[in-house]
């Protein structure tokens, strides 16, 4: 039943959660890809709560790390459980956001630039709390992975390995390192939720898109209950998927070194990330000298900032663009080749089908949005005839 109107007014929390719940202006034709944001949500509720349960037993320490994961999935009841739904949760928080991005991309959603920017800073505050959380199992994919990533900064000139040096707390990754990671990783969740709270802000004073991407003022609908009702059929799915995951094949996007405890002795043959990191991983790799590939493996993500500054069509989004929707697919089936190629060795003919696809990335993110204009042109120029 509906909270009465000065009940409301008396009781600022209820007034706002009405506003965003109950009486949220949306577009009536918003598609089921809308709720993938309401998903997200989910998932980052999903990762603290499971998290905090993770923390009670973890130990931040070197030489307990591991042995205090095994504990938690051995003797902690139910603990595999909740450490398989903070693992593959990870995985399934990745899922949510690729696909939240791939339709704001699809549907012109970056042209709100207020809502697309914090959006793109969330995305890169889940990248480096996931990264975080992957080293803190401290097995020999995690130790080493650190290992790697953390020497990237000495590619900055003058300070980098200075910079290094307070990150490890040494001069290599030890018990300090992880201490650091873990605390960071305990806090980044709620300035996430911060950052949430100033990208629904955006998007409640915008507005939302639709798939038309045309105006929807007088075409618009209550979020409850019409929406509300997808976002409970988006929730139901993703809990069905997560637990699949969890209960049926717990390990399938993970890696098995990460079994074996850290041993700074032993490098692995091959290095690396979680699957949701290696279209970057073979951008970096794809680039011989260091800095470069640095550079082009950062620019992968930060290229999404400058969507709404290069977008040339008289339309938003791809709706009315039947040669650029291809174009789209195309540049997905690159993201994916990208992923693919990260699973295999440093080997030919991975390496150059690598490098040609690290092109293709770069050069359809630009073309997409930069040559919309032509099919304007042809169009105006066909009905003029």
């Amino acid at each position: 039943m509906r909270v009465s109107k000065p009940f409301r007014k008396r009781h600022w929390f209820l007034n706002v959660l009405s506003s965003s719940l109950y009486d949220l202006p949306c577009p009536v034709n918003l598609s089921i890809w809308w709720s993938f944001g309401s998903m997200l949500g989910l998932c980052l509720g999903v990762q603290i709560v499971s998290g905090f349960m993770l923390s009670l037993y973890y130990i931040p320490h070197a030489d307990m790390a591991y042995d205090s994961v095994i504990y938690i999935v051995r003797n902690v009841h139910k603990g595999w459980m909740i450490r398989n739904i903070h693992a593959n949760g990870a995985s399934i928080f990745f899922m949510c956001i690729y696909v939240h991005i791939a339709r704001g991309l699809y549907y012109g959603s970056y042209l709100d630039k207020g809502v697309w920017n914090v959006g793109v800073v969330l995305y890169l505050m889940l990248m480096a709390e996931s990264f975080l959380g992957y080293v803190l199992p401290w097995g020999q994919m995690s130790y080493w992975g650190a290992v790697v990533i953390t020497s990237m900064l000495t590619a900055v000139p003058y300070i980098g390995g200075s910079v290094v040096e307070y990150v490890w707390g040494g001069y290599v990754v030890n018990t300090r390192t992880l201490t650091r990671f873990y605390s960071v990783h305990f806090i980044m969740p709620f300035l996430m939720a911060v950052v949430i709270m100033l990208h629904l802000f955006y998007l409640h004073d915008k507005g939302s898109n639709n798939p038309l991407g045309i105006s929807s003022d007088s075409m618009l609908i209550p979020f409850h209950p019409f929406y509300t009702v997808k976002d409970v059929v988006g929730f139901t799915s993703l809990l069905l998927v997560l637990m699949f995951f969890v209960c049926v094949k717990p390990e399938v996007l993970g890696n098995p070194l990460n079994y074996i405890p850290a041993d700074s002795y032993k490098t692995p043959i091959h290095i690396e990330p979680e699957w949701y990191f290696l279209f970057a991983y073979t951008i970096l790799r794809s680039i011989p000298h260091k800095s470069s590939g640095i550079i082009a493996m950062l620019m992968s993500i930060l290229i999404l900032f400058l969507l709404p500054f290069i977008h040339t069509g008289k339309f938003r989004g791809l709706s009315f663009y039947p040669v650029h929707q291809m174009f789209f697919w195309f540049n997905m089936s690159i993201f994916g080749g990208l992923t693919a190629i990260g699973m295999r060795p440093v080997l030919e003919p991975f390496y150059s089908v690598g490098q040609v696809l690290t092109f293709l990335y770069f050069f359809m993110m630009f073309f997409l949005p930069l040559s919309l204009f032509l099919w304007d042109y042809l169009i105006s120029s066909e009905n003029k005839k």
